[in-house]
C-alpha cells in the first residue's frame, strides 16, 4: 500500500499497479483485497506460466515504452528494510533481481520505497560504536 500512496504522490500523467500471477488462489485474494480497498490506482494482474516474476514485470515495462517511447517509465519497487544481514538473504531477492534487470532499460527510472521490518526498529536500539564506513550502513553517531 505504501508504494502506491508514493506513485501517486509523484503525480504522474499514468499510473496502474502490477503483479505478477505465480499462486492463484494469492493472486485472487489480492485482487479481492485491492477491489474492496480505496485505492484510486488500477491493479493490472500479468500472468507467467512459469512461476516466474522479472520477465513478465520486464516484458510488460518494453511494451510500455514502445507504446509510448517519449515518456519515461518509472517503476516503483517496494523493498524491505532489515534489521540483521541474514534476513537481506531471505528478503528482497525478487526486488533485487527486478531492479538489476531495470536499470539497463533505457527510458526507465526505478525507485525504491522502503518497508520497514521490525527488526529494523530493534536494530536501531543497538548501542553500535561508530566507526568508519558505519553512517553507510545508516548508524549515525549518538551525539548528532
Amino acid at each position: 500500500m505504501r508504494a502506491p500512496a508514493y506513485a501517486r504522490a509523484t503525480r504522474p500523467d499514468t499510473l496502474e499497479a502490477i503483479t505478477v500471477n505465480v499462486d492463484e488462489p494469492d493472486t485472487r485474494a489480492l485482487v479481492r483485497q485491492w477491489e474492496k480497498s480505496d485505492i484510486a490506482v488500477p491493479l493490472k494482474v500479468i500472468e507467467s506460466p512459469y512461476r516466474e516474476i522479472t520477465k513478465p514485470v520486464l516484458d510488460y515495462v518494453r511494451r510500455v515504452r514502445k507504446d509510448s517511447p517519449r515518456d519515461v517509465v518509472t517503476v516503483f519497487i517496494p523493498e524491505y528494510v532489515v534489521g540483521h544481514w541474514w534476513e537481506q538473504i531471505l528478503h528482497n531477492q525478487s526486488a533485487l533481481r527486478l531492479k538489476s534487470r531495470l536499470l539497463f532499460q533505457p527510458g526507465v527510472m526505478v525507485t525504491s520505497v522502503p518497508w520497514q521490518l521490525n527488526s529494523s526498529e530493534k536494530a536501531k536500539t543497538l548501542n553500535i560504536e561508530y566507526t568508519a564506513g558505519a553512517s553507510r550502513r545508516g548508524y549515525e553517531p549518538d551525539d548528532k
